[in-house]
């Protein structure tokens, strides 16, 4: 590089904004500070000569030598003209300078400057750099880079030095001011060309990028519009032709047709389809309300409008594959057949139109009975599809009815989905935990059941993703349930209950040996090993390992034991093949349940309750404690308020009858009676605990034990009246299963002793009270009282009578 030259001179110096001058190039600048048109008069009128150097901020309006960069550019004024208080020059870039001192302020900034000896490098790497240079800004013109023609003819003909290139180029590259200050900085031309070359190559780049955006947006916009045209002039020669709008459609359309054809829907849907698809052939195919349409029509085409399964159905084979599959539930299988009768007697004779009367059944049971395997079953016997839909849970109306087509992702409801899936308008449906279902802002699904399973209304169930009506009249509904008390009374109106008690001890033996033990030995893969067990094995299992009403307890202990013995044969140790009893518990360990009637003897204050719940009946011990006080009653044992009168009504009796229990008039004043029902987290109610709490409390007060193994039920009144109660073989079966061998029954429920299986009523005694004397005379060991007792001498609670 060679050194700079040391020549100095005195030049008017203009300061610029927003731009840098460089040399070999002209460049057009517009002035309006004072000192700056001061200037380029006084440079005009002379030599015509002035330094241009670039601020370092544009918001500078009076800029110093600080203000400055120390390089720019000395230029020659090749033209001027004055126009509204504004100079505009022609400038002509001559060579780098560098700003040594500013001699005056006034009127304008004269300074002292110092040439910079342009370098002349020839070397080959610069002259290859420079053609480079020269291509790329050749390649950036075609991409629609903006230059004048003269200055572009001059640089890509290869006439330019490659210093007058660098400088050229730079001035055209779209860069900040600060970038192209230091390319102006940059003295060596081989550094100088090969930062020019980056920086347009980066330019070069954004360039083709926007012009392939531009290209490809042209192309899709010409698309179409093309299309669009077509479309046009083929709407104008379908007018011409007389032919209708979409005959001549693509082949997706004419499947549309061929689909709503082949469907048989109703007139008034197939003219809703077709109006539908008609808005779809008119609609761009880039309208997105056209996927929501296909999906429509979709379902409308695949819906069974007129598919229905076969009657074909013989009462012989029906009644065989009820009673290969489940044991007992004589009343479900009653109904079914009864149902498969009239349908076969329908069928021979003539039915008029109208008279379609569905059957729906609503299966009400502990879990665990067989409610949905029993649905099953239905279908098979009666040669239909079977559909489950669980209802459990679930809060939103649009679950049952379907949402709007208006939301995105609408579909139709659970029971349109279920009759698709099915593929024919007659299945067994079963909505299964239909006690379950819940309420909220997004409405009542229960409600919205009505329509569905109302025989005069379903021949036109409305869902509201359809809006058209199908017919839901020929599909045997099965709801299935553990309690009815939470089901709404109107929807409850609509079924047919068949209530499923539970299982006694005899059917869970039946059902373990004849379903359970070979299923599970199927699946645990040790069938071809017939592995039995023994009877007393099978009975320990039911009575010492399992408490329910249903038989999944006792299919889980057959799995547990299955498993263990997979176990053994995986590992080729021996493996009975008899399950003896000592089998049973080496096993499964020890026995989780003893016997409900723990107590050996007799008690005071504590007597044997009969209820049902949500997972069948069971058996309350109630329990009754006096201690000195000012005649409270007190009840714990999460009593619903139904429980609670019931024990307030007993308390009443008693007082009011202290004669026929040999107490004085006013026993209760001195004492507190706490009344406890066992099992507190569990919550109770109801009033069928009335004699139960009552011969509890008379016990604690006369002090006469009530009988362990005699259990009891009824609802009581102020005057000692026994009312009927529900549930009764609920509680019976429960009763049975706790090992109690006299049952008390309110009077009028004896007719309900005809539902209690023949094995149950030969264990057990019934006994049936009409009024409260009777019960208390058949649960108590000696009745009546002969002595007066005074109340005071009961034995208390330990801990109470010694704080008192």
């Amino acid at each position: 590089m060679k050194p700079e030259s040391k020549i100095t001179r005195n030049v008017p110096i203009v300061a610029i904004r927003g731009s840098v001058v460089f040399p070999h190039t002209d460049t057009l600048l517009s002035f309006g500070r004072p000192k700056s048109i001061s200037a380029i008069n006084s440079a005009f009128q002379e030599d015509r000569v002035v330094a241009i150097f670039t601020q370092k901020d544009q918001k500078t309006t009076d800029p110093s030598a600080e203000d400055l960069y120390k390089v720019g550019t000395i230029a020659t004024i090749t033209q001027m003209m004055s126009t509204d208080g504004e100079v505009h020059a022609l400038v002509r870039g001559q060579a780098r300078i560098r700003l040594e001192e500013v001699l005056s302020h006034e009127p304008y900034l004269l300074g002292k400057i110092v040439e910079i000896a342009e370098e002349r490098d020839e070397s080959a790497e610069v002259k290859a750099v420079a053609n480079k240079l020269s291509e790329l800004f050749k390649k950036a013109i075609n991409l629609g880079k903006q230059a004048e023609i003269m200055t572009v003819m001059r640089l890509i003909s290869g006439q330019a030095a490659p210093v007058e290139l660098a400088d050229q180029v730079a001035t055209l590259l779209e860069v900040k001011v600060a970038e192209k200050q230091s390319i102006l900085e940059t003295i060596p031309l081989k550094k100088r060309l090969q930062r020019v070359l980056e920086l347009l190559a980066q330019e070069t780049n954004v360039l083709d990028i926007e012009r392939t955006i531009s290209s490809k947006t042209q192309r899709r916009f010409e698309d179409q519009m093309r299309k669009a045209m077509l479309r046009e002039k083929k709407r104008t020669i379908e007018e011409e032709l007389g032919e209708e709008e979409g005959e001549l459609g693509s082949d997706e359309m004419a499947e549309y047709k061929t689909k709503i054809k082949e469907a048989k829907m109703p007139i008034e849907v197939r003219k809703k389809a077709e109006k539908e698809l008609k808005r779809l052939t008119q609609m761009s195919p880039h309208n997105p309300e056209g996927a929501y349409i296909r999906n429509y029509l979709d379902w409308l085409v695949e819906m069974p409008w007129s598919i229905l399964s076969p009657n074909n159905v013989s009462m012989k084979n029906a009644a065989k594959i009820l009673e290969e599959k489940h044991y007992g539930m004589e009343k479900a299988k009653e109904r079914i057949l009864e149902f498969l009768a009239v349908m076969l007697i329908k069928k021979e004779g003539k039915q008029k139109d109208g008279e379609s009367h569905p059957t729906i059944i609503c299966f009400i049971g502990p879990p665990g009975v067989g409610k949905t395997s029993i649905g099953r079953s239905i279908a098979e016997a009666l040669g239909r599809k079977f559909v489950r839909v669980s209802l459990g849970g679930i809060r939103d109306e649009a679950e049952i009815r379907g949402h709007r087509r208006t939301y995105v992702g609408a579909l139709p409801g659970r029971i349109i989905q279920g009759i698709k899936s099915a593929g024919t308008k007659n299945p067994v449906f079963m909505l299964d935990e239909i006690d379950k279902v819940g309420i909220d802002f997004r409405g009542d699904p229960s409600s919205a059941l009505l329509e569905a399973l109302d025989p005069e209304q379903n021949k036109e169930f409305s869902d509201h993703y359809l809006e058209a009506p199908f017919d839901l009249s020929e599909v045997m509904f099965i709801a299935t349930g553990n309690m009815l008390d939470t089901i709404p009374a109107p929807l409850k109106d609509r079924m047919e209950v068949i209530r499923f008690p539970g299982y006694t001890e005899e059917e869970k033996f039946h059902i373990a040996s004849k379903f359970l033990w070979p299923k599970q030995l199927r699946v645990h893969g040790l069938e071809e090993r017939k592995i039995k067990i023994a009877d007393a094995g099978l009975k320990e299992i039911i009575n010492r390992y399992t408490r329910e009403a249903g038989v999944r307890e006792l299919e889980r202990n057959l799995a547990s034991i299955c498993r263990k013995i997979a176990r053994l044969v995986a590992e080729k140790k021996k493996s009975p093949r008899t399950l003896s009893l000592a089998d049973i518990h080496k096993f499964l360990g020890p026995q989780k349940f003893s016997s409900l009637i723990a107590e050996k003897k007799d008690e005071v204050g504590m007597s044997t309750g009969l209820a049902v719940t949500a997972t069948g009946g069971e058996i309350l011990f109630i329990e009754v404690a006096l201690m000195p006080g000012k005649g409270r009653l007190t009840l714990t044992g999460q009593l619903g308020e139904v429980m609670q009168e019931s024990a307030k009504a007993a308390f009443t009796w008693a007082k009011s009858h202290y004669q026929t229990l040999g107490l004085k008039n006013d026993f209760a004043q001195g004492i507190d009676v706490h009344i406890h029902v066992p099992e507190g987290a569990v919550p109770k109610d109801g009033p069928s605990a009335g004699t139960a709490i009552a011969t509890a409390l008379v016990s604690a007060l006369t002090g006469i034990p009530v009988k362990r193994d005699v259990g009891m039920t009824g609802e009581i009144t102020l005057r000692g009246r026994v009312l009927e109660i529900g549930g009764v073989k609920e509680k019976i079966i429960a009763a049975h299963r706790a090992g109690l061998t006299t049952i008390i029954l309110p009077k009028d429920n004896k007719k309900d002793l005809e539902d209690v299986p023949a094995k149950v009523k030969e264990d057990i005694k019934f006994i049936f009270a009409d009024v409260l004397n009777d019960a208390l005379s058949l649960a108590m060991k000696l009745w009546p009282p002969k002595t007066i007792v005074n109340p005071r001498k009961v034995t208390l609670i330990p801990t109470l009578l010694a704080a008192n």
